[in-house]
């Protein structure tokens, strides 16, 4: 299928792996120029030499953490062209008991995984409306719904950014511009392993156990009972982002693997 999305330009931000990095390779495999973000150079310069085979890959270096950061990669993209397509993809996860997640874990959990897409939505989503066509989609999380004590400011982070993702396409009624947001299924990322490669020696067990026992505690409600992988839910965000979605705005779109018990 043709998304129709050839030209256009997309930003993807924390998109040097993972779910990020699938997403920026599809678009670009799609015919879309690409934009690649991450706070590191070198892996911001690698990720472009490799997604370079797929098509027109540009990297910008900085950290969305910060308003200073954000104006770096505005500032950036503009010298390249109007950004059409913006995937509101970086975030990162921590694992703590309830109690001992400080004040500065929630602030620093929702600087880069709340204001970040904030930030950006709020520059570009205007010249998106001006030119009457325009894609956000902000990578939410099954957490989004089903939070866990462990996790509180992600699952809080993901819960916000459906919230404004909704809020945002209410501006866009009558426009060929959408606004969505994705609550996508446990993945299988360089981030997963690294954390499970981190926790599993305290626990006794290897990262291949604990990667199968999620499936029977935390994630016994998945009907994929599997991870899903960074290219199965890049697939779908490329539709969300295509020309072919037109009709779906204000979403919240589920790539959960039926993880989520609910029917709304």
């Amino acid at each position: 299928m043709d998304l129709g999305i050839k030209g256009k330009l997309a930003l993807v931000t924390g998109s040097t792996m993972g779910i990020g990095r699938a997403i920026a390779e599809t678009l670009a495999t799609e015919g879309a120029r690409v934009i690649v973000n991450g706070r590191n150079e070198t892996t911001v310069k690698e990720a472009v030499a490799s997604l370079s085979r797929r098509g027109a890959v540009h990297g910008i270096a900085a950290d969305l953490a910060t308003a200073a950061g954000a104006r770096t990669v505005l500032d950036a993209a503009a010298r390249i062209g109007p950004v059409d397509i913006l995937v509101n993809n970086v975030g990162f996860f921590e694992v703590k008991d309830f109690t001992e997640i400080s004040d500065r874990d929630w602030l620093d959990m929702f600087e880069l995984n709340v204001m970040s897409g904030v930030r950006l939505s709020r520059a570009l989503l205007p010249g998106m409306l001006e030119r009457d066509w325009g894609r956000i989609v902000f990578i939410a999380s099954d957490q989004s719904a089903k939070p866990n004590p462990g996790m509180a400011p992600y699952a809080m982070s993901k819960a916000a950014q459906v919230s404004i993702a909704r809020s945002l396409a209410e501006l866009t009624k009558g426009t060929r511009v959408t606004v969505n947001s994705a609550l996508v299924a446990p993945t299988w990322s360089e981030g997963v392993e690294s954390f499970l490669k981190k926790i599993a020696p305290g626990l006794g067990k290897t990262v291949d156990e604990m990667r199968t026992a999620y499936f029977e505690t935390t994630g016994v409600s998945s009907l994929l009972q599997r991870w899903a992988t960074p290219g199965e839910i890049a697939a779908q965000i490329a539709f969300l982002c295509s020309e072919r979605a037109s009709a779906i705005n204000g979403a919240a779109q589920r790539v959960d693997g039926g993880i989520i018990r609910s029917l709304f």
